[in-house]
């Protein structure tokens, strides 16, 4: 999930105040630059434009950006078409909220980092292997690991994290008492453009239900993409259907009439593991300890999709307290 998303470390602009999607995308992003810049990380604070088309949206706007302050995010600015103009010529809109503390980020990188850190504190990264089952056992949980073909071994541990993302919920089925919420899947799109990016700030219309909407971003090199949609699927497939790409000039020419045709091909996409069914309200991080199962030393996270990146290091924190 995390090598499949839009790599960009969130300021926390979108998240209920009291959820803890906002407690930990903000700790998170200010950790997440401290860990980028000791560690060498690519990265670049390159800031984002969260944009208004029409008068009809800016009372929306003016809400995120309240909403935005009662969490604690206070460096949001309002701009208006004339200065937008002036910071974005080819950008078309009645206004828009400028987030400087919004950035793009080597999530590879970032991950590489990460296990680096942990083989540098005697753990261990191990590959290719699945688990199938846990059960509680004397002094902590028995894990069933398969490793494809006839070859399974089982571990022992004290203290169990499980954080598997789109496998949470059906992993944790095997526990007897962690009532685990359903998993969804939805997946997003992205496509390339060919050619020079039109912007130098990433570019994000409002908020659609299941995801942020079709969005600007820059990678590293500042080379143009779009996305992600929003598709909900039944299966972890990562093929982009080339056709879906016929949605993506209608919602980018909105902001930038200028996209010239035939100009987007299809990039990659990655699945949001999702707790919240089609046409639900977006569910919060839902993070299990011993007060919600009753399983001294188990911890299971569920839902860890945007800005779930952005609030990793902020997560470990919050998951070594639940420990």
């Amino acid at each position: 999930t995390s090598s499949r998303n839009s790599e960009v470390i969130h300021a926390g602009i979108y998240y209920p105040v009291g959820s803890l999607r906002a407690k930990l995308c903000l700790p998170g992003k200010h950790q997440l630059y401290r860990f980028c810049a000791e560690n060498g990380i690519a990265h670049e604070r390159i800031g984002k434009l969260i944009v208004a088309s029409d008068e009809t949206q800016l009372p929306e706007l003016e809400r995120l950006h309240r909403q935005a302050i009662d969490t604690g995010l206070t460096d949001l600015v309002f701009l208006d078409r004339q200065r937008l103009q002036e910071i974005e010529p080819a950008l078309v809109a009645c206004g828009a909220l400028w987030s400087p503390s919004t950035g793009i980020i080597d999530s590879h990188g970032f991950m590489l980092a990460l296990q680096g850190g942990l083989e540098d504190r005697g753990g261990q990264v191990v590959l290719n292997s699945r688990v199938r089952r846990i059960d509680p056992c004397e002094g902590g949980f028995r894990l069933e690991v398969d490793t494809g073909g006839e070859d399974t071994y089982s571990l022992t541990c004290r203290d169990l994290v499980v954080s598997a993302g789109h496998g949470a919920p059906g992993l944790m089925e095997t526990v007897s008492g962690a009532h685990p919420p359903r998993g969804y899947l939805a997946k997003g799109n992205y496509f390339k453009l060919q050619g020079k990016a039109p912007f130098s700030r990433l570019v994000y219309p409002l908020p659609e239900p299941g995801g942020s909407g079709v969005h600007i971003t820059l990678d590293l090199q500042h080379q143009a993409r779009f996305g992600p949609d929003v598709e909900w699927v039944e299966d972890l497939d990562y093929e982009v259907d080339p056709g879906r790409g016929e949605r993506f000039y209608e919602a980018i020419r909105r902001n930038w009439p200028g996209l010239p045709d035939n100009s987007l091909v299809p990039d990659y996409s990655g699945i949001r593991p999702k707790i919240s069914a089609p046409g639900a309200p977006a569910a919060d991080f839902r993070i299990d300890g011993p007060q919600a199962h009753g399983i001294q030393g188990l911890v299971a996270l569920y839902g860890i999709e945007s800005p779930g990146l952005t609030s990793a290091l902020a997560i470990g924190d919050f998951v070594t307290a639940v420990l």
